[in-house]
């Protein structure tokens, strides 16, 4: 996350939340939900599983997610965080998200499978109590993300710091073979989120049909059409596989 300062137009035009805050944060608690107890389902073997992240697997992955939760459950983590990222990011040259997902990974690197599992669980409500309780002036505040334009933090704090560990729920299950739980009123609300802002992000008729409950069936004009498995799409747009035509729109996660 960039720290230069957004000019007007970017503030205008700067991304936002579609859904209302009490639904993002019903999505927030039933996702990290979702999170512990698949983390809780994997065997020793499946915690050292590669995943489509080259540098992750599993249990690294699991890392990055604890320390998300952990920055947003506690203020002073936050900062702290922020601040180890800014710093190794100057240092290397590189991203600052880079920074801060490695050092995330690196700071829970000496804790056991169990208590990963054990500290997610205790930090989740406190997470999306301090999600919830962000107040207008923060929310409408602005920020230049690195790779994707002019966010609100309200767009961080109802959206992004859900899709992240919807995303990696789909990359884990992935790299183990356990089954992805796919509900209508869960997976089927994240997955229409992310489809109602990529068609606003491309801006150009489509058709596209997701199989299964966490599926649906989106229609504007008459243009591209696309079938497919909602996960895979959610992989396409995220940049996790080889698209072409309107897959090639990506959406943050």
């Amino acid at each position: 996350m960039s720290t230069k300062s957004p000019t007007l137009t970017d503030r205008n035009n700067a991304r936002r939340p579609q859904l209302d805050r009490d639904s993002a944060m019903r999505l927030a608690a039933t996702e990290y939900e979702r999170v512990a107890d698949l983390l809780a389902r994997l065997t020793p073997e499946q915690w050292s599983a590669q995943t489509d992240c080259p540098a992750w697997d599993v249990r690294a992955m699991a890392g990055h997610m604890l320390g998300m939760v952990q920055m947003a459950a506690s203020v002073p983590e936050l900062i702290r965080q922020q601040l180890t990222a800014t710093r190794r990011a100057k240092h290397s040259g590189g991203l600052q998200i880079d920074a801060l997902t490695a050092w995330q990974v690196e700071k829970n690197l000496s804790l056991t499978a169990e208590e990963v599992i054990d500290e997610y669980r205790r930090l989740s409500p406190r997470a999306v109590s301090n999600r919830r309780r962000s107040p207008a002036v923060l929310r409408n505040r602005t920020m230049l993300e690195e790779t994707d334009g002019t966010w609100t933090f309200g767009y961080l704090l109802d959206v992004i710091l859900t899709r992240d560990p919807f995303m990696h729920r789909i990359d884990i299950t992935r790299a183990t073979g356990l089954p992805m739980v796919a509900t209508a009123d869960h997976e089927g609300a994240l997955v229409e989120d992310v489809v109602n802002e990529w068609a606003q992000r491309h801006g150009k008729p489509f058709t596209l049909e997701l199989s299964g409950p966490a599926g649906g069936h989106w229609q504007v004009g008459d243009g591209e059409r696309i079938a497919m498995d909602p996960f895979e799409f959610c992989r396409a747009i995220s940049g996790r596989a080889p698209v072409s035509g309107q897959l090639a729109t990506q959406v943050p996660f």
